[in-house]
């Protein structure tokens, strides 16, 4: 059964086990039907519930004092900001092509619609790199993302159109023959909510401990979000109020409440703030200003703002260089740094967006694979001595080099070398040249 026609069945199968719910006359109990039909239908509601809805980790709640902090308060944070932009931008930047496998390796094929959608526009509106920028920043943020998926009159996918991922739901439908499908609730751009199967939409779960949806960091590291952004607002309040400290009024004699309420409001209107600082109080009743001292150094205040550069790299999987937080950076260690952002960080980024890409677009035969090259040259005198050893070793030839340094072919450059270079592969190698003969002996040698 196709793709297209199993979602239909499963979709078809739902929509009858609710009829058959509602349509239900037995005698209730609990509020369900005894011996109806339980719905086959479950909602995920994030990535740390399991399918029974069970909470598996009570880490998403909201806190006490409200909601959990909002992504526009999250990027007030620079280091969430640099962290989001640097990871969005790798992943964007990193071409995906589109290979068909053939019995000598893979063929790219670059002319595909889907190939297209990733490679030169997402939709008529939007380039492929917006939308693969909207896609990690998405996966980053919220745990996953949705696109609705554009399709041409043979039914193939040619273009994608990005989803808000607070507005998606992600239902599942599970049978003994078929196994697992995915149903989604989403907001489309036209007002409409409809019930989506995965022929009309796309979706990436992130890191997910379900399968369904991934881990939302905005709720899940909502403290340490909020720490940093509450520190920004602390620095900028102290600085508009002229790094003014806290003052207290005293006096021997006793004071109304309504008198202090008044004595008050008039300090605060002739001394706050910035503008007021400097000018000089006249004070009555034997009364006294002392001031409350605030010792940032103290208080650690640098090192907690430096400390919370690290917190949110570590969150991201980003070094603290990338962050510009050079406290701890030598020479040495910046270049192994960039490797680990590679190595543990966008490899599974990458992965996790080619397997789905292939799993939702490839034809039979065909696959998706991210080439994240560029992200690994060093300095041209490193490069140049590598391709040097390639092309000795018959690794690679001149216009493979010369192509992953986006320069054009040249004469002769498709020929592989062997040995120290010197030789051509497939052709016999240059007879020596004949030593020059002995020059005959001279009488004076005699």
């Amino acid at each position: 059964m196709g793709i297209r026609t199993r979602a239909q069945a499963a979709l078809h199968a739902w929509r009858g086990t609710e009829a058959r719910m509602v349509a239900a006359t037995d005698v209730v109990e609990g509020g369900l039907p005894i011996g109806a039909a339980q719905p086959t239908i479950v909602a995920a509601a994030d990535g740390m519930s399991d399918p029974s809805g069970m909470t598996v980790l009570n880490l998403l709640g909201s806190k006490a004092k409200g909601a959990p902090i909002g992504e526009h308060q999250a990027l007030t944070v620079p280091a969430v900001l640099r962290a989001l932009e640097v990871l969005c931008g790798l992943f964007a930047m990193t071409p995906f092509h589109y290979f068909r496998r053939t019995d000598d390796g893979k063929v790219r094929v670059d002319d595909a619609p889907e190939a297209l959608m990733f490679s030169t526009s997402a939709n008529a509106a939007q380039p492929a790199f917006l939308m693969k920028e909207l896609m990690m920043g998405d996966l980053l943020m919220s745990g996953k993302f949705g696109a609705y998926i554009h399709r041409n009159a043979l039914y193939r996918p040619h273009a994608l159109s990005r989803l808000v991922p607070g507005s998606i739901a992600v239902n599942q439908h599970w049978d003994r023959t078929d196994g697992l499908e995915l149903f989604y609730d989403a907001q489309l751009p036209d007002g409409t909510r409809p019930r989506l199967t995965r022929n009309d939409m796309w979706f990436v779960p992130g890191f997910s401990r379900d399968g369904l949806v991934g881990l939302d960091r905005l709720k899940l590291l909502s403290d340490s979000f909020e720490a940093a952004a509450s520190m920004n607002e602390f620095a900028a309040r102290f600085w508009d109020n002229n790094a003014q400290p806290s003052t207290v009024l005293t006096t021997k004699a006793k004071v109304e409440q309504s008198e202090k309420v008044k004595i008050r409001t008039d300090w605060a209107q002739r001394f706050a703030g910035p503008r007021n600082a400097g000018a000089v109080a006249v004070l009555d009743q034997e009364m006294k200003a002392e001031f409350l001292s605030h010792n940032n150094e103290e208080a650690q205040f640098i090192e907690t703002r430096g400390f919370s550069v690290v917190e949110v790299g570590r969150a991201f999987g980003v070094p603290p260089h990338v962050l510009f937080e050079l406290s701890r950076a030598t020479f040495s260690n910046i270049e192994h740094q960039s490797l680990e952002l590679y190595l543990y960080t966008m490899l599974g980024h990458f992965g996790r967006a080619q397997a789905h890409m292939t799993h939702q677009f490839a034809a039979p035969g065909h696959f998706f694979e991210a080439n994240p090259d560029a992200l690994l040259k060093g300095d041209i005198k490193s490069r140049y001595e590598a391709y040097s050893i390639a092309i000795d070793k018959g690794v690679l030839n001149p216009d493979e080099v010369r192509d992953l340094e986006n320069r054009n072919k040249r004469p002769g450059g498709d020929k592989y070398r062997v040995g120290s270079g010197s030789t051509i592969e497939g052709q016999a190698p240059a007879a020596p040249a004949p030593a020059a003969p002995a020059p005959e002996p001279s009488e004076e040698d005699a």
